[in-house]
């Protein structure tokens, strides 16, 4: 299989995942500091479980700023009514003046339905709700009444208010691994997280080594069939799952190979992982890009500053 499935010229951005501010600062005094770190975008999770309330993080963090856009990674669609968070949603993107990105996914972790009592669907029912939800943002971002019947939503003539400061919606992450996510996103969406599925359970074998190499080899040519003429348009998300400084990358991922039944050098080579120092971790992330398009990479943020040097070193290359 090609090596270069995914590559295209797009530069170098980073962004933070945050639960809630840093050690002994406000989460206003976090998000400057994200900024000023150089970071372009304060991501915040959607569980019930941990983090604080995404809508309302992200408004905070917009107001406390000037440049730093804002995005969840990623809002689940089962918990809020497209038309309910349309208008909460625009509102952000209209008060920072366009700096919002949407994340969108189905809905993966049980915790969040066993201990808010929502229904878990099937994984097909799940990725149509998020089809449908989607569609229907787009469609309230945009100028004029919506009328939308689908399975699980239905709208009657109504106006998408207010509306978003960027023209036709702020920018659409849709986040998954399985094929028919990825082609909706393929075809839908503005910035693309290719993870790996979850089908099999979140912390399966399975879904470990369906971030491997291969696999999103896989995804990538996926992709790039499903989305033909728009592939390059398109922006890739590496939702960095774990960021490890080390001189010995292959002594911490030898530890690591048992859980994704996989060699180490294919575990050093999985892109949602990053290990080594900051040259080695550089010239990872450029292999990466060039090899599948990855150039939106998201680090937790634990790891901010201390990741803020290499991040400076690529960021608009």
């Amino acid at each position: 299989m090609s090596t270069t499935i995914g590559a295209h010229a797009r530069r170098f951005r980073f962004g933070v995942e945050m639960q809630g501010p840093f050690d002994a600062t406000t989460w206003a005094e976090s998000a400057r500091e994200i900024e000023a770190l150089g970071y372009s975008t304060l991501f915040v999770p959607d569980h019930f479980h941990q983090g604080l309330g995404p809508i309302t993080a992200m408004a905070t963090a917009a107001a406390a700023t000037t440049t730093l856009r804002v995005a969840p990674l990623v809002l689940a669609c089962d918990f809020r009514h497209p038309a309910v968070l349309a208008r909460e949603l625009a509102s952000i993107d209209l008060l920072s003046g366009g700096r919002l990105e949407v994340g969108l996914g189905a809905g993966y972790n049980p915790l969040d339905y066993q201990r808010s009592g929502l229904t878990m669907d099937p994984p097909g029912v799940r990725v149509d709700r998020l089809i449908e939800h989607t569609r229907v943002l787009r469609q309230l971002f945009a100028n004029g009444p919506v009328t939308f019947a689908g399975r699980h939503y239905r709208i009657t003539d109504l106006e998408g208010t207010p509306k978003p400061a960027t023209t036709g919606g702020p920018p659409i992450i849709i986040a998954g691994g399985g094929p028919r996510l990825l082609r909706f996103a393929a075809a839908e969406a503005d910035i693309i997280g290719v993870n790996p599925s979850t089908r099999a359970g979140r912390d399966s074998p399975a879904t470990a080594r369906d971030a491997l190499p291969d696999s999103i080899d896989a995804k990538f040519q996926l992709l790039r069939d499903a989305a033909g003429e728009r592939f390059h348009s398109l922006e890739f998300n590496a939702w960095l799952s774990l960021v490890t400084f080390t001189d010995t990358p292959r002594e911490v991922a030898g530890r690591l190979s048992p859980r994704f039944e996989a060699t180490v050098d294919e575990v050093l080579d999985t892109p949602l992982m990053l290990i080594g120092t900051p040259d080695g971790m550089a010239e990872q992330l450029q292999r990466r890009r060039e090899r599948w398009g990855y150039s939106y990479i998201v680090v937790p943020g634990p790891m901010a500053r201390a990741f803020a040097g290499v991040a400076a070193r690529l960021a608009g290359t």
